[in-house]
């Protein structure tokens, strides 16, 4: 798993480093392709299709800009100076899942856009550093909302992290609130999706946009989201997705 950890943060990288003013989502979408196909990887997000949605997932890479929380589909929508940017990307190099997601700005940043997606690192951090053996659940949830929640932050009710390991989305869930001590033990050699998403205003709700993916912030706020993918080990938590620098 952390080969394919390792072809997420490569693409994620590639993504990154693409995302400049002008540039279409879908161009994001094909960088990101270009990573997996080097890589020989399959991705778990193309052609994705739960039973709520009512269309497969038709690219590798969810995009989200501005209001827009999670699950956003690439399309030809080119990037604005100041566009606050999240993608999420998966990676099945051999049968074995990777999945992570960053938030970046594009061009002049917002100071209130920095913060926000400050603050979704400090509370992936603080639920990555609560994923040990012999926590549970509610403990990494608890790291996690205690940070969005104290920086005055929404966080939308239902979405979250995930168990990952043969597929993208596997049990347990993982929420970004919860109360410490409960839920599910953490032991050696679970493999969790821990994944903050915030809010901007504060607000918690949400809506799906006509593509039926996107979720959009009700009061049309921006949001931001981090994921990495973690290992429960005897040594620690450790991070499968870690990009390395540039």
């Amino acid at each position: 798993m952390h080969a394919a950890g390792q072809v997420v943060g490569r693409a994620l990288t590639a993504v990154r480093e693409a995302a400049c003013v002008g540039v279409a989502l879908l161009e994001l979408d094909e960088v990101a392709r270009e990573v997996l196909r080097e890589a020989g990887a399959k991705s778990p997000f193309l052609g994705y299709r739960p039973s709520f949605a009512p269309t497969p997932v038709p690219a590798v890479v969810c995009a989200s800009v501005n209001d827009a929380i999670v699950h956003g589909i690439p399309t030809r929508y080119r990037l604005r100076d100041g566009d606050l940017v999240s993608i999420d990307c998966g990676a099945d190099p051999d049968g074995w899942v990777g999945d992570s997601a960053i938030s970046f700005t594009v061009g002049r940043p917002r100071p209130a856009d920095v913060r926000l997606i400050e603050t979704a690192e400090r509370a992936l951090t603080a639920g990555i550093e609560a994923a040990v053996v012999g926590n549970r659940i509610g403990d990494i949830a608890h790291a996690v909302g205690t940070v969005c929640g104290t920086a005055g932050y929404g966080i939308p009710d239902g979405f979250g992290g995930h168990g990952v390991g043969r597929h993208m989305h596997e049990d347990p869930a993982v929420p970004n609130e919860g109360r410490p001590g409960r839920g599910l033990p953490l032991r050696h050699g679970m493999v969790l999706a821990i994944e903050p998403m915030l809010i901007a205003s504060g607000r918690d709700g949400y809506h799906a946009a006509p593509d039926g993916w996107t979720l959009r912030t009700n009061d049309g706020s921006r949001a931001a989201h981090t994921e990495h993918t973690v290992a429960i080990t005897e040594m620690g938590p450790r991070i499968l997705t870690a990009r390395q620098p540039t």
